[in-house]
């Protein structure tokens, strides 16, 4: 029997409600929790419903939340990104599953993915509730992706659309938006890919996303480090998940930060590239990700 799925909302710091889609298991509870989260300037409908489905059919309850100012969840301005203040959100949202009477409090494992796989690495290093981390095809550093992601002659331009940006917003204005993915190179974007491309603009229902971040996103992104806290996660048990030719979060920073985690462990390796966990090889990640929970949750 596929399991139910409900709208749910909570609060984040009493201004802000985060809205997310909790997946309860066929048969009586309460069951262990699975709390997960959609990477850079992306929703819930960006192909997460797979996985928490997989998840819930196994028996796990799974809340998948919209972060701040993305999706169904408030927050102003819309389509604003500061991690940190993502992660704050994500602790809230911890708590709600522990408040939630069909789940056992003590067993809530995390997934996250690319950005928020970045994430789940702090949050696992961090917040000791937590015991299991998913992180798959994540963010590890932020400079050294920019390093290989923008060209050399590009860097003092971008550097400039910050600065611009900074100005404007001291003059009183609204932060300044760019898009998220374009193939036109007049076009400020986050990724320029036709893989990019195709996952962020795949199908999905009216409303739910647009096409555009601010700013001062991507230059949080540039400096955001998550791999620094990857020697802290244990003794939580760390799943990651590494595409073996991911251009966006770049493989070889993956396996080095594999490398500087400690027992217990797991690397799974799946083909492809940064986007194919939630599409060719949705199948082995997946299931990765399953075993890992069962073996730590359940």
């Amino acid at each position: 029997m596929m399991a139910a799925r409900e709208d749910v909302e909570f609060e984040a710091d009493g201004a802000v409600t985060l809205r997310g889609w909790l997946f309860l298991p066929d048969g009586p509870g309460p069951h262990p929790a699975i709390t997960m989260a959609h990477g850079y300037a992306g929703v819930r409908e960006h192909g997460l419903e797979p996985f928490a489905r997989a998840f819930a059919d196994a028996g796990f309850v799974v809340l998948l939340h919209d972060h701040r100012s993305f999706g169904a969840s408030d927050g102003l301005p819309r389509q604003d990104i500061d991690p940190w203040q993502q992660i704050a959100d994500w602790r809230r949202a911890i708590s709600y599953l522990e408040s939630r009477p069909e789940v056992t409090a003590d067993r809530i494992g995390l997934w996250g993915t690319s950005y928020a796989g970045g994430h789940a690495i702090v949050l696992g290093a961090t917040d000791r509730r937590l015991r299991a981390v998913v992180s798959q095809v994540p963010t590890i550093s932020g400079y050294e992706q920019g390093l290989r992601r923008v060209a050399p002659d590009a860097v003092a331009g971008l550097e400039e659309f910050f600065s611009e940006d900074e100005r404007a917003r001291f003059r009183g204005a609204p932060p300044r938006t760019q898009a998220v993915v374009s193939s036109d190179p007049a076009v400020p974007a986050s990724y320029r890919t036709q893989e990019a491309i195709d996952f962020y603009l795949q199908p999905k229902p009216e409303g739910v996303w647009e096409n555009e971040v601010t700013v001062r996103s991507n230059r949080a992104a540039r400096m955001y480090e998550p791999g620094t806290w990857i020697g802290r996660v244990s003794p939580t048990p760390l799943l990651m998940v590494v595409a073996l030719s991911d251009t966006v979060t770049i493989t070889e920073l993956a396996l080095a930060a594999y490398e500087r985690a400690l027992e217990p462990k797991r690397l799974q390796l799946v083909p492809g590239g940064h986007f194919d966990p939630y599409t060719t090889e949705f199948g082995q990640a997946s299931a990765a990700a399953l075993a890992w929970f069962r073996e730590h949750l359940a």
